[in-house]
């Protein structure tokens, strides 16, 4: 009679974990000496790379928000174009996300933000960053509508400050007279440690003045 043998598992061989690619791509913005300034904090999340098509996300709430007359009129008028800046006063202490996604075809980002609103479905604001144009950064928010960036960075902040707006048709880029836009826009992420950052957005016009504040406290994705 023949004796069985226990069949043998095969060797279970650990498998690495992968390692998380470097984003270069805003650290060759500013440049290594400006880069070393930044908070650590605010360097891992600018400099990690996402896999195409993968997505992170970051929860949090709007802690300010403040428009004068001519920035209420253009937040209002911006609707017809997508609707890049917050329209509502009363989105003040609701929830607030951001999903960046990297773009597969650019090699760029893609940004969505959503503020909660006291009434009605929340404000959804669709943005592309591409690493692109005269300032090597731009952001498209459709309808052919774009911005150049010129990134800034300081012992605790990344800014994100609008050079000048574009439109493009059939393939023409047509930049606008500074009289058409809507003035300085300036974004920036401020770290506020113990793995939260403040994000904030300013557009300020040299005539009307600051017309939109907004600012919004997230977390770090876990």
């Amino acid at each position: 009679m023949l004796r069985r043998h226990p069949r043998a598992e095969p060797e279970q061989i650990p498998v690495p974990a992968r390692a998380q690619p470097t984003d270069m791509r805003f650290r060759k913005l500013i440049g290594p000496s400006a880069w070393a300034r930044l908070p650590a904090a605010i360097r891992a999340r600018f400099g990690k790379r996402l896999d195409a098509g993968q997505s992170v996300a970051y929860q949090g709430v709007v802690t300010a928000m403040q428009m004068n007359p001519a920035g209420w009129v253009m937040a209002q008028a911006a609707r017809l174009v997508g609707a890049p800046f917050p329209f509502d006063r009363k989105c003040l202490h609701q929830p607030a996300v951001v999903v960046v996604t990297e773009d597969r075809t650019s090699e760029g980002q893609f940004w969505i933000r959503q503020y909660g609103r006291a009434r009605g479905f929340p404000q959804v604001v669709h943005s592309s960053k591409r690493f692109a144009g005269p300032t090597g950064l731009e952001e498209y928010i459709g309808y052919g509508i774009g911005m150049a960036l010129q990134v800034v960075a300081t012992d605790d902040a990344l800014y994100f400050e609008s050079d000048h707006f574009f439109v493009q048709i059939m393939g023409r880029r047509l930049r606008l007279p500074r009289a058409l836009g809507p003035g300085n826009v300036r974004v920036g992420h401020h770290d506020l440690g113990d793995g939260c950052f403040r994000f904030s957005l300013t557009v300020t016009h040299p005539i009307l003045g600051r017309m939109l504040c907004q600012d919004a406290v997230f977390r770090d994705a876990s």
